[in-house]
């Protein structure tokens, strides 16, 4: 009885240690699929209005064809190809002179619209700013968040002024995790933000994974990384 009673707390560990060594193996893997789950259902819901237009188009002339575009799974598919590759096409066509000048257009017709002209271009100028290199006192920063003594990863993403005392303040983005597209925007002293050497890449990769996927160095020193963009 005594070696009965010994085994069941042992054997209850046991299955608790699986259970979490189960869970830490699920969740890279269940966080992976809902981010591809995501983008499917989106590029899907994208291209489906372009695949059921063919298809009534070829309906007259082939209605097996037709009830073919039209099946679900098949659908879906079809239509995140096709947007996929128009966003091939349009990134083919921004490097060349004939697509820089279909860009410009929209954006002049864009501009017609006052928020929605705001709207645009603020995105792109925050896509503009995280995707650049680290030069130009611009990147992925360190900041005291939310507390002193505790760093949070943060996006510079413009420099202002103290209208008062002329002070050097930064504009800093701070990604929540693992959810990058929400967070802060903290104002800041500039000579209180820490500048690394990371990616925008390599920062989003740490905050989506909650910190497992990094670089093994970070300038986490403020001095350090004052000396590196000075």
């Amino acid at each position: 009885m005594v070696d009965a009673a010994d085994k069941k707390p042992g054997a209850f560990r046991a299955v608790r240690r699986y259970i979490l060594i189960g869970l830490l193996t699920a969740a890279p893997l269940a966080i992976t699929f809902l981010i591809l789950e995501f983008l499917f259902t989106l590029l899907a819901d994208i291209g489906e209005p372009w695949i059921r237009g063919l298809a009534r188009g070829v309906r007259q002339q082939n209605p097996a064809l037709a009830d073919l575009m039209v099946n679900e799974v098949l659908m879906s598919i079809t239509a995140s190809l096709i947007v996929l590759l128009v966003l091939l096409l349009l990134g083919w066509a921004t490097g060349r002179v004939v697509g820089q000048r279909l860009i410009r257009l929209f954006e002049q017709l864009i501009s017609a619209i006052p928020f929605v002209d705001s709207v645009y271009h603020a995105t792109k100028r925050f896509v503009s700013v995280a995707s650049s290199s680290p030069e130009g006192g611009r990147g992925v920063v360190l900041i005291d968040f939310p507390s002193p003594g505790m760093k949070a990863i943060g996006i510079l993403t413009r420099t202002l002024h103290d209208s008062d005392t002329g002070e050097e303040l930064a504009a800093v983005y701070v990604p929540t995790a693992p959810n990058p597209t929400s967070g802060y925007i903290e104002i800041m002293p500039m000579d209180r933000v820490t500048h690394t050497d990371w990616t925008f890449d390599q920062a989003m990769s740490f905050i989506v994974t909650g910190g497992s996927s990094s670089p093994d160095d970070i300038q986490y020193s403020r001095e350090k990384g004052s000396k590196k963009t000075s």
